[in-house]
């Protein structure tokens, strides 16, 4: 086997195992959880009650009146029992590309299926109980506002039988930003000392988990520069804690940090101020299926007659890249922007996604865009592809004498090798050079497939005609005259969609022949097949992966091909594609 071929074969192995054997057979293991030494005692205000937080925040049955919540973004309410933000829909989004598709619902209040809110409460102090704060069940009652939109907020206000008077102040920006304002103010002649929580809670495991190691769901935190993602499983592995009886992982937050529970394209968020310490609390709840993430803040002294308030905030929407940047630059938090899942390759995901998302501002087209940044990337890389394709026009050149050594040599593989490395230096040819562009687009490729999948700006993101969602397969198939008949292909989980493939990859594997064409004809009757028979495997198993991500690999095969083509046909060698590969030497 000559090195070309080789290096060749090498280079769509690897592509193979990267993109098909690590990416589903072999995922990344599960963190182990920490021994339960290493957890320490879940925090709890100075000399509380043994009534556990868990305890505390069981529902009780009690219906209240809500607090409309209308923004330009969001819709929903506020729950006056225990203050909670529990109702929240997003206006801008919906489940499905069908016309009459509902709104994606993202907070869903207790004892709905699949509950999932946000709440704020105090943690009591020494000489309090648990009846003393506000907490999961506290009736609030309205007392400034009758309806949460931008630039009017409301607040709630409860006092307990001591004379402490508490509120809460809600006040919603135009995207997905809430603030809230926990105060207390000390009515009584005796000094209280307690201590605020947010809180986001959610029962058991969305049903739409994909489970899919590339894009993690879970839970999520910026820890004082260090993040942590930990999935369902995860939390549930936690050790438990005596105490608590709750699976936890305790994490102390010096001055900057963040956590919340993130699913692909959605968030919530609990977000204290930057330069807040705070504890971070991650746990599930066995008894009750609950998984919850908490930010414990320091115990507060209130003496008589004073007041105080803190405040945090509260993201609750999508992950919407130049949002979050946003916020991260304007209201300083910390790598906010690594909410979205950017993966290990976040030094290429990142670039390459603000430039395809630069290109779709002006363009205005999704599947347009991914071709322009293809042309770019591929511009950025033709330096390096001009001397691998010249390489290959020399090698080209070279296979009349390869066949004629091979013939004189017969079967001796040690001598053959010798032999072409003797000629390579000769003719002064890297067989190596070949495959360096190859061997660059494995990362590149991967990258662009991560942000194809994580990114919300490819969700249901149009090209043209039945092309409307660049971030699911090929919508099309023989079994609907790719796109002409008005049924769908099969389901990507079914197997006829493994056989019964779209026009795309049907594209990609036409793309892929063609380049193959232009590289030098394998010697050897195993290396032929391997080669005749690649494209068209992976065209099969290209058929269900996102179509945006096929159409990148189209429009890279198109212009490679011309690239090639046209800089070996500038060095002499004009490449035969209707037969076996045969090589023109120019004249003079």
């Amino acid at each position: 086997m000559d090195d070309q071929n080789r290096n060749l074969l090498l280079a769509f192995a690897l592509s193979l195992l990267v993109l098909v054997g690590w990416m589903w057979m072999f995922p990344p293991p599960e963190p182990q959880p920490r021994d339960e030494a290493e957890i320490t005692e879940l925090p709890v205000a100075e000399d509380g009650e043994a009534q556990t937080m868990a305890e505390a925040e069981a529902p009780e049955a009690e219906e209240l009146p809500r607090i409309e919540i209308d923004t330009p973004r969001l819709t929903g309410s506020i729950n006056l029992l225990g203050g909670r933000i529990d109702e929240l829909s997003l206006r801008d989004y919906f489940r499905t590309t069908d016309a009459d598709s509902d709104i994606v619902q993202l907070l869903i209040p207790d004892g709905e299926p699949e509950a999932f809110y946000a709440l704020y409460g105090w943690r009591p102090g020494r000489d309090m109980t648990w009846d003393d704060v506000p907490g999961a069940n506290t009736p609030w009652e309205l007392i400034e506002g009758n309806r949460l939109a931008v630039g009017s907020p409301v607040t709630l206000g409860w006092t307990n039988a001591s004379g402490l008077v508490f509120t809460q102040r809600f006040e919603v920006d135009e995207n997905y930003m809430f603030s809230v304002t926990q105060a207390v103010q000390n009515a009584s002649d005796t000094t209280a000392r307690m201590a605020p929580y947010g809180l986001i809670s959610r029962h058991g495991e969305p049903s739409d988990l994909e489970n899919f190691f590339i894009s993690h769901e879970g839970f999520i935190q910026i820890a004082d520069g260090r993040l942590d993602e930990d999935s369902y499983r995860n939390v549930r592995n936690f050790s438990v804690h005596d105490q608590e009886r709750t699976n936890a992982r305790v994490t102390d937050v010096a001055e900057n940090g963040w956590l919340g529970i993130s699913d692909k394209y959605w968030m919530a968020v609990l977000a204290p101020q930057p330069g807040q310490s705070f504890t971070a609390v991650s746990r599930y709840i066995p008894a009750r299926d609950v998984f919850q993430t908490r930010a414990d803040l320091p115990t507060i002294t209130v003496g008589p007659g004073e007041r105080d308030e803190v405040q945090t905030r509260l993201f609750a929407g999508a992950k919407e890249w130049s949002v979050i940047r946003a916020y991260e630059r304007d209201l300083g938090i910390d790598r906010f922007i690594d909410a979205i899942d950017w993966g290990w390759f976040f030094f290429l995901t990142k670039p390459i996604f603000a430039t395809l998302y630069f290109i779709n501002g002006i363009i205005g087209n999704m599947g347009w865009s991914i071709i322009t940044l293809t042309l770019l990337i591929k511009a950025i890389l033709l330096p390096l592809a001009w001397k691998s394709y010249v390489s290959m026009a020399k090698m080209k050149e070279l296979q009349p004498e390869m066949l004629a050594l091979k013939e004189r040599v017969g079967d001796d593989r040690q001598k053959m090798q010798q032999e072409m490395m003797k000629l390579y230096k000769e003719k002064k040819v890297n067989p190596a050079a070949g495959c360096l562009p190859i061997l660059l687009q494995i990362p590149i490729f991967f990258s662009l497939y991560k942000v194809i999948f994580v990114t919300i700006d490819l969700r249901h993101a149009e090209w043209f005609g039945v092309f409307n969602d660049l971030s699911a397969p090929d919508p099309t198939s023989i079994m609907n005259l790719f796109g002409l008949l008005p049924w769908a292909a099969p389901h990507p989980e079914s197997f006829l969609s493994l056989i019964f493939i779209g026009i795309l990859p049907i594209c990609l594997g036409v793309s892929m022949w063609l380049q193959m064409k232009l590289n030098p004809t394998p010697t050897e009757p195993i290396q032929q097949a391997v080669m005749t028979w690649m494209p068209w495997i992976f065209m099969f198993m290209l058929g269900w992966f996102a179509s945006g991500l096929v159409l990148y690999w189209i429009a890279n095969n198109v212009i490679t091909f011309v690239q090639q083509y046209s800089i070996m046909a500038m060095n002499g060698s004009r490449p035969d594609l209707l037969g076996n590969i045969g090589v023109k030497k120019k004249k003079g």
